[in-house]
């Protein structure tokens, strides 16, 4: 696998992992075709499990290279990595405030964002699509750091960081087109919705490679960008929605599994 990404353009990389990773989603969408109703449990793990998952990709695959990378430069090692993280923090604020958006299980009057007159399928797709933006940009970001031929970054790490993505994608797909599914809207339209909010993914990938290809210098900043990205959305959304259905203990349990794995994905690939 790592010889035949390795052949490609970064840009190109980031997009062959991107469509991986929004397959995922398609595939976990796809779920809805079965069945209409998961057992809450399986869905409260499946979702800590996501954030688990991110929280690792965050540290691993992006802040410690991030630092790694601004000291080999003769940089403060701290300086692009705090300043990068709390940039992708803020910036995954400024969308939360100026997108219309509805977190999974919520009433429709209490979407955040501006007030709108949305359908409640739009809404919850915006709110996965929030997620979706800075994992894809994170494994754009990782490709083209590949590129810049600093060698704390690797292609088998950005591989292993897309396949952690794409592994937490799937309980996100099946978030969005089962509770539709539930609503009485129909199989082939929940399917749709639920693969839509992870359309954003290849695009964000494409964006994040070519950035940091063109602008070398902002490598460590972008890096760390994206790991406050995905930070917030962790604190903001996956984790509170995992422990709103009453079964905090297991979806702590999916957390730490999903933290390990990605651990383990980016210590044995990278």
């Amino acid at each position: 696998m790592i010889d035949f990404i390795g052949q490609f353009n970064p840009v190109v990389q980031a997009l062959l992992a991107t469509l991986f990773t929004w397959g995922l989603t398609a595939l976990g969408a796809g779920v809805v075709i079965f069945t209409k109703q998961v057992d809450p449990r399986l869905m409260d793990v499946s979702l800590g499990f996501a954030g688990g998952v991110m929280i690792a990709a965050s540290f691993w695959s992006l802040l410690a290279p991030a630092i790694t990378m601004a000291e080999e430069a003769g940089m403060i090692p701290w300086v692009p990595a705090a300043i990068g993280f709390v940039g992708g923090a803020l910036f995954m604020r400024l969308i939360d405030a100026l997108l219309p958006h509805l977190h999974l299980r919520l009433p429709t009057s209490e979407a955040e964002g501006p007030k709108t007159s949305w359908r409640r399928s739009t809404l919850l797709v915006l709110a996965i699509t929030l997620h979706n933006i800075p994992e894809g940009l994170a494994v754009g970001v990782a490709f083209g750091a590949v590129a810049s031929g600093i060698g704390t970054a690797t292609i088998g790490a950005a591989i292993a960081l897309g396949i952690g993505i794409g592994l937490q994608n799937f309980p996100e797909g099946m978030a969005v087109s089962l509770p539709l599914r539930r609503e009485g809207i129909s199989r082939s339209k929940a399917l749709w919705y639920g693969q839509l909010s992870g359309m954003v993914e290849p695009v964000a990938g494409m964006v994040g490679a070519a950035a940091v290809i063109y602008f070398y210098p902002i490598l460590p900043f972008a890096l760390a960008f994206a790991a406050g990205a995905m930070i917030f959305v962790v604190i903001e959304e996956v984790i509170p929605e995992s422990q709103r259905g009453n079964n905090g203990d297991i979806s702590s349990i999916g957390t730490v599994l999903g933290f390990t794995a990605m651990m383990i994905l980016d210590v044995a690939l990278g």
